[in-house]
């Protein structure tokens, strides 16, 4: 049993001024039969990160139909928490349509940047979206007193919402200073979020520092997740749960490792998990954080555990 790659299927040829470069942190949303909208980051010349797409068919070999001429959503006015550009983590429906919960970065001084999680709201995957706030809905606080970052948003029940989110457990001089690794919120409502601050996925190896941007599906009645982590080189790592906060790490089962190809030997990044036709998929990025584009992978061989 095993991922098997499908190749890439998607990179922006740097024509647009939202998005000269990158498709990175792809969210896979069913809009059609056989056809999913894959939501990603962009960049502009400045570095700051909008949110684009592309429509791809799924029924035969990966075929992209449609690509967004504008974006979706865009970095916030200066000053706010999303001043510097908007990472996506997750897309999860609610009573009033689909959320995009995403990051907003700041650009800092004496750290690299800081960063927060916020959500923006539309009627369909086919609608703009409209940030819920200015400001975020969960930030630095004594439970995460440095920065926060990639959000994965499941809902479980009418008033039973879950997020893993990624957070350092100390300040950040440098990209290796971080010690980056996944916690979990709990809200009645999506917005409201209580947390503890306990580490829920952490290191696998002394050689780890970040694990980011969880991807979490049910699988029956346990919980599957996806994440990048960052080592000695970046790549995907797995873990499972049976109730959300404990988690056992499946990385040598289920992750994915760089390949021989030209777009993802340096590292693979930023997965998303999603279900099509009863099999389980995984959209992702290579090297260069998103800089070379989106790529699919499908398991085959039966159930992954």
């Amino acid at each position: 049993m095993s991922w098997t790659r499908l190749g890439l299927i998607f990179v922006p040829d740097g024509s647009k001024p939202w998005a000269r470069s990158h498709a990175a942190l792809p969210v896979p949303v069913l809009i059609e039969p056989d056809i999913f909208r894959f939501f990603f980051s962009t960049r502009d010349d400045a570095k700051r990160s909008h949110v684009g797409w592309v429509d791809v068919d799924l029924s035969g070999a990966p075929r992209v139909l449609r690509e967004a001429s504008e974006p979706v959503l865009t970095p916030g006015e200066n000053g706010t928490f999303d001043d510097s550009g908007v990472g996506i983590g997750c897309l999860t429906s609610a009573d009033d349509g689909l959320r995009l919960y995403y990051m907003g970065w700041n650009l800092g001084v004496r750290a690299p940047w800081r960063n927060a999680i916020g959500f923006a709201h539309a009627r369909t995957a086919l609608d703009r979206f409209e940030r819920f706030s200015p400001g975020p809905i969960l930030d630095r606080s004594p439970e995460d007193p440095y920065t926060l970052s990639y959000p994965c948003v499941v809902r479980l029940g009418p008033q039973d919402w879950w997020m893993w989110y990624g957070s350092n457990l100390s300040p950040m001089a440098s990209s290796t200073d971080m010690s980056h690794v996944i916690k979990v919120a709990q809200s009645r409502d999506g917005i409201r979020w209580e947390r503890d601050g306990a580490t829920v996925v952490g290191f696998a190896n002394p050689n780890e520092y970040a694990i980011a941007r969880p991807s979490v599906v049910r699988m029956g009645e346990i919980f599957l997740m996806a994440f990048a982590c960052r080592g000695e080189r970046y790549r995907i790592g797995a873990a499972w749960s049976a109730d959300g906060v404990n988690w056992t790490r499946i990385d040598a089962a289920m992750g994915l490792q760089p390949s021989n190809e030209e777009w993802d030997d340096q590292m693979t990044c930023y997965p998303a998990l999603f279900w099509h036709r009863d099999q389980l998929w995984l959209a992702y990025n290579g090297n260069g954080y998103g800089a070379t584009g989106i790529g699919l992978a499908v398991w085959e061989g039966g159930r992954p555990m």
